[in-house]
């Protein structure tokens, strides 16, 4: 396997949650929002619990087209239940397109980073927390930058 392929499927092991309630994801966004605000990015941030969206906001410089981004991004985790940057990733790797590999159109999934499965530890997979506006690989990294520094005070 891949050496990201592995660093990827490491960070889903690592970075787990005793528990994930509203307020954790109001936390996390707001992290997020913040950071990307002192760093002058323009990023949308996104974060749900199965069908319900406990946090979104849009910083300047996005648009309605961030919005859809999120939504196909979001659809791939929660059908792979991995990050949408290591499906795409892996797709790389297999030198597929999603449409070739698993018969679903790349109009509804974005196999494109940004998006990261919120995991309970005994218990899997909930919720995502996304972000979109970056090249892909520095979408994922803000998100996995977060989740770590959060993770790392929760301790």
């Amino acid at each position: 396997m891949d050496e990201m392929l592995k660093e990827l499927l490491q960070q889903e092991q690592e970075l787990q949650f005793n528990h994930f309630d509203k307020s954790t994801a109001w936390a996390i966004g707001s992290k997020l929002v913040a950071r990307a605000s002192s760093l002058n990015l323009s990023v949308t941030v996104d974060i749900t619990r199965g069908a319900h969206q406990l946090f979104h906001a849009s910083l300047p410089g996005t648009s309605a087209d961030n919005d859809e981004w999120i939504k196909r991004k979001v659809r791939l985790v929660y059908r792979f239940e991995h990050s949408s940057f290591y499906i795409g990733q892996l797709l790389k790797q297999m030198g597929k397109s999603i449409e070739e590999a698993f018969l679903i159109s790349e109009s509804e999934f974005a196999p494109h980073g940004g998006c990261f499965p919120v995991i309970i530890k005994g218990t899997g997979m909930v919720g995502t927390i996304t972000v979109s506006g970056l090249p892909q690989e520095e979408d994922h990294k803000l998100v996995v930058e977060t989740i770590r520094a959060f993770l790392a005070k929760e301790k």
